[in-house]
């Protein structure tokens, strides 16, 4: 049987991954993610952020992987875009992983798992909303380092959650780099994970067979930590499972 094919999210064109003289936009996703994916047994195919058809796309796919990166307008979820710490937002990658989001909550078949803004995209697609800055609601910044780079933070996950399921522990530790949360939670969606200051890490769709998504960077530390792998693992698992269902038809 064929490896299922895996659709990973890129960044947007103006979030620069890539530095060259000859040209100023990009379409790029970090490898850790590409490599996760791998290991996993699936084979990774990137997805440009400018993508709208996804409803022709989705059906060539056996699953998705919604990444993290820049801050999503604040005027997506009626926040404050004037925050002096929002990040400057890709309005084309809004549109394209908000539809995305959408349309896997609609269809509920592809599995998927979504990452750091990827949940945040995930909430506001289901009419969450989002905190604009942790620090303006809590005292310690725990989820980013001085440098406002990867923490490793301690992470409690519900026992009887599907991520309980697939990683096989309730306690973790996570590789963080958020400075954003949910703030309301969108419909549909469980809060199944959430970290000491009771910052929400991880939603599950409740109608959804296999929607995982964490706020933390599981990539990160995958290569190394198998629970964190196991993320992928299990995705692709699902994936493999839904493509062979299709080829049976």
């Amino acid at each position: 049987m064929s490896k299922p094919l895996i659709g990973i999210t890129t960044g947007g064109r103006s979030e620069g991954y890539i530095k060259s003289r000859h040209y100023r936009e990009f379409f790029s996703t970090p490898a850790p993610y590409v490599d996760a994916v791998q290991r996993a047994g699936g084979i990774p195919l990137l997805a440009p952020s400018a993508v709208a058809d996804w409803e022709q796309l989705l059906p060539l796919l056996d699953g998705v992987v919604v990444t993290g990166g820049t801050d999503i307008d604040p005027a997506e979820y009626g926040g404050n875009r004037r925050h002096p710490n929002v990040l400057l937002p890709d309005i084309e990658r809004d549109r394209s992983e908000l539809a995305l989001a959408r349309r896997l909550l609609e269809e509920r078949e592809t599995p998927t798992l979504c990452i750091c803004r990827g949940l945040q995209v995930l909430n506001v697609a289901a009419g969450g909303t989002l905190h604009e800055h942790i620090p303006d609601i809590r005292d310690d910044d725990i989820h980013r380092d001085e440098a406002g780079l990867w923490a490793m933070q301690a992470v409690h996950v519900e026992p009887d959650s599907l991520i309980a399921k697939v990683m096989g522990k309730t306690a973790l530790l996570t590789s963080s780099g958020h400075h954003q949360a949910v703030r309301d939670l969108g419909t549909g969606l469980r809060v199944v994970a959430e970290a000491e200051d009771g910052i929400i890490e991880a939603l599950e769709s409740q109608a959804h067979p296999w929607l995982i998504a964490v706020q933390w960077h599981p990539e990160v530390t995958a290569a190394h930590d198998k629970s964190q792998q196991a993320l992928f693992d299990g995705l692709i698992a699902k994936a493999r499972e839904r493509r062979q269902e299709r080829v049976l038809g």
